[in-house]
């Protein structure tokens, strides 16, 4: 009898990770005894992905608000600041915001509306449309914005973010000035000192805010990207891609992924015999549709992988053979047909008709996605994530 099943992902336990434990000695191990506990057999080109976030907790890749007061203090000197385009997040940006106004004496917090870059709603599309607001033209300030909208909260966390912010800002001890608007440049009529806080526009933002004239223009993954007082940092991202930790700090993003993927793939084949696949990820890059959030708030969704994980998809649809080439099939006819057609499919399939349908991304953003929605982000207690027979086919017994 053919195989039955596809594939499948599995989150693995782990021990809780502290700074300075070995990633390779702990995900290998996990591998190994789980596969023997759940009597699964570890076969080449299989997967495993662990979180972003165990990784920077190993390697203590923390900084605190007054880390981030310090860098902020050094690259805008004078003290007012423009901070432009941040997400909606406690856990994404509330403590970073602290720590830029620790070390500013005036911020200037632009907002885009009606939803942040990642979805996360101020307003509804149907509420501007009601006051007649041009999203792409209308710079509103705080008044006019709470006569028009009131007191809105995020329908999930119940946070009205403008009001947080704001207090964020003045807890410690700065001036706060919140505009809301979509255009960059429109924060040059406030400073010319400028903090872009967007994460995939970021290089569009800072292009326009420079052609314009502002005076000081850096974005977020400019912000520690070298250790202060001994701080962790980020070369590549600064603090793109950080989460809270406490109060008063942050885990960055890892560095230094690709050797720890490279030795891992090294010694789960020392041990087992067999080539396995490992990639580090963060976000996956998919979007709720009921609250409208994409899910991706990190700079990338995996930060390193091993080579067997580059390119995309090379895959037939199986419904579109079934459908045109085989329509007159049935039953085992039809499946040695489509079998055969997989066998002899192009190495490249880009622009054929008969891969119509198929996903056109990357296969770490796939498979991020998939490692992120099999750990989730809560409790449990599964960083480390199996995958099988992801490379496999119809043809694959």
């Amino acid at each position: 009898m053919s195989r039955m099943v596809g594939t499948v992902s599995r989150g693995l336990r782990a021990p809780i990770i502290r700074s300075g434990d070995n990633l390779v000695e702990i995900v290998t191990s996990s591998v190994i005894e789980a596969s023997e506990c759940d009597g699964f057999a570890l076969r080449d080109r299989d997967i495993v992905a662990m979180t972003e976030a165990i990784v920077a907790r190993a390697q203590g890749n923390y900084a605190s608000t007054d880390d981030i007061a310090s860098d902020i203090r050094s690259k805008f000197p004078e003290g007012e600041i423009g901070v432009i385009f941040p997400i909606l997040s406690r856990n994404r940006f509330s403590v970073c915001l602290s720590g830029i106004a620790k070390g500013a004496k005036k911020v200037y917090l632009m907002l885009s509306y009606p939803s942040d870059e990642v979805g996360n709603h101020l307003v509804s599309i149907d509420a501007l449309d009601e006051h007649g607001i041009d999203p792409y033209r209308d710079v509103l300030d705080l008044k006019k914005y709470r006569e028009l909208f009131g007191y809105e909260k995020h329908r999930f966390t119940g946070v009205d973010y403008v009001e947080y912010y704001e207090q964020l800002i003045k807890a410690e001890g700065a001036e706060c000035e919140i505009i809301f608007a979509n255009d960059p440049r429109a924060i040059l009529k406030y400073t010319d000192a400028v903090l872009a806080c967007d994460i995939h526009t970021r290089a569009r933002t800072k292009r326009l805010l420079k052609s314009a004239g502002a005076k000081t223009v850096l974005g977020i993954d400019e912000i520690l990207t070298a250790s202060v007082n001994g701080s962790g940092y980020n070369e590549s991202y600064g603090l793109l891609g950080s989460n809270k930790a406490t109060d008063d700090s942050v885990k960055l993003f890892p560095r230094e992924c690709q050797p720890l993927v490279e030795a891992i793939q090294a010694s789960l084949y020392e041990k087992t015999g067999k080539k396995i696949e490992v990639m580090v990820y963060g976000d996956g890059a998919f979007k709720d549709p009921v609250g409208k959030i994409w899910e991706l708030a990190d700079p990338v969704v995996s930060p390193a992988y091993t080579a067997g994980l580059s390119g995309t998809p090379n895959e037939l649809k199986l419904k579109y053979l079934a459908d045109n080439n085989f329509k007159d099939l049935s039953g085992d006819a039809l499946r040695e047909a489509i079998k055969s057609e997989i066998e002899k499919k192009d190495n490249d399939l880009v622009g054929k008709m008969a891969s119509e349908g198929t996903t056109p991304r990357r296969l770490t953003d796939l498979i991020g996605s998939l490692c992120d929605l099999t750990s989730g982000s809560g409790d449990k207690g599964t960083p480390i994530v199996y995958i099988q027979g992801y490379f496999d086919n119809y043809t694959t017994d």
